[in-house]
């Protein structure tokens, strides 16, 4: 099984890169972010590699860090998604992006993925919101809240706070981050009124 390559980029194309490696010129498949990140042809690049050998074919797909081809597999452990859409997912995505969507049960950011519809979305946002903690990469530092927020069992400042400053605009991510930061600076036992302050002070920076 092949798990990483290490080449010069010979080709990129709509949805794969040809990688030579000491001659061979390899074809894997990739998210449209991973594509937009390798580089032009010529330059080198490494790239994680999921092995796929079916009866009829052996497919690569490439990724930019393990933690994306971890979240390739994982999105393929949900009942149907198969390699094209967990791809797609990741091309609208990334790995944090992902994780904090999971775990605010954020359907519709899910379902931007081409080939996504509702269904879907309510599928990997249900059946991943365990593991998603796991595989937040850096984005695991505020994920514990979002969970609460997405199950709806938050404190009532917080889910307060966060409906305020969504309802002025922002994501319900960028919400949920600046009530974190606000949390701490204002301290767990902080009226919703001071987390609005506190979060407002934080998105401003």
């Amino acid at each position: 099984m092949i798990g990483k390559l290490k080449g010069t980029i010979d080709e990129i194309g709509e949805d794969h890169v040809v990688l030579d490696v000491h001659g061979v010129g390899y074809v894997a498949f990739c998210s449209a972010r991973t594509l937009s990140k390798l580089g032009s042809p010529g330059e080198a690049a490494i790239l994680f590699i999921e092995t796929y050998v079916r009866e009829d074919q052996l497919r690569l797909f490439g990724f930019m860090t393990a933690l994306e081809r971890e979240w390739f597999r994982l999105l393929q452990s949900v009942q149907g998604v198969g390699s094209k859409v967990a791809l797609a997912v990741l091309s609208v995505l990334t790995p944090g992006e992902l994780a904090n969507a999971i775990a605010l049960q954020d359907k519709t950011s899910v379902s931007r993925a081409p080939g996504v519809g509702p269904k879907v979305a309510v599928r990997i946002v249900t059946e991943l919101k365990n593991k998603a903690p796991a595989f937040a990469g850096e984005a695991v530092s505020n994920v514990g809240l979002k969970q609460e927020l997405g199950e709806g069992v938050a404190s009532q400042p917080v889910s307060d706070a966060v409906s305020a400053l969504t309802n002025l605009g922002y994501s319900r991510d960028q919400a949920a981050n600046a009530v974190a930061a606000a949390l701490k600076n204002g301290g767990e036992g902080a009226d919703s009124a001071k987390l609005i302050r506190l979060g407002l002070k934080e998105l401003s920076r």
